[in-house]
């Protein structure tokens, strides 16, 4: 039993300790270092996942906070509900956003997400096998074979979720910075939501939009 498990124990534990979120591109304004410092962000995760957009904005909120940025999330701000056809005009939510005394905006967009179908092979763990003609009988074949045993392949299923996130100068609008992530399998929307602010952390801190 313990040598059938020791595979996908071993397979699982491949994918699952490290980081699910990875960066798979970025770009940064030219002359970035003339931009800012920006003192507030205004953080905003576009999606209709009630759930995933706290997770988001919040952990986001925080790393900014930990790094003497104040945040505010849209989650705050708005006090209404958006929908797919219900959404707030461009005067709207730009007032909105600088009525919270942001300098800067964030955003988080999934843009994909996919199943990825994977086939994980299977393998033959050998013991030292008895010399002679072991076939006489049935316990003799038994006794010989049984430490030959084959974990058989199977295949397994990843989810990836393709995300955008970009940053804006909140006066000009202007575009300063983006990345695009690759998260693979996260086990929930909280663990999803740590790693990726991880990511994005050390990406906006590599590409010198934020200090160390």
């Amino acid at each position: 039993m313990k040598t059938k498990f020791l595979p996908i124990l071993l397979t699982f534990l491949m994918f699952s300790c490290g980081p699910s979120t990875q960066i798979t591109g970025a770009w940064t304004k030219d002359n970035i270092s003339s931009q800012g410092p920006y003192k507030k962000v205004y953080i905003a995760a576009l999606t209709p996942n009630v759930n995933a957009q706290n997770a988001i904005e919040n952990n986001l909120a925080s790393a900014a906070r930990e790094r003497g940025i104040e945040a505010v999330t849209s989650k705050q701000s708005f006090t209404r509900t958006f929908t797919q056809d219900n959404q707030p005009s461009r005067t709207e939510i730009l007032d909105n956003i600088r009525a919270q005394n942001a300098d800067a905006i964030f955003t988080v967009t999934l843009v994909d997400k996919e199943s990825e179908t994977r086939y994980i092979p299977g393998n033959t763990t050998y013991a030292p096998m008895a010399y002679g003609p072991y076939y006489g009988s049935f316990y003799s074949y038994y006794n010989t074979m049984y430490p030959i045993t084959y974990d058989p392949g199977y295949y397994a299923t990843d989810k990836i979720y393709y995300m955008e996130s970009n940053l804006y100068d909140a006066e000009t609008e202007e575009l300063i910075w983006s990345a695009q992530s690759k998260t693979v399998n996260p086990a929930n929307v909280d663990s999803f939501a740590r790693d990726y602010t991880e990511a994005m952390i050390m990406e906006l801190v590599e590409d010198g939009v934020l200090k160390e």
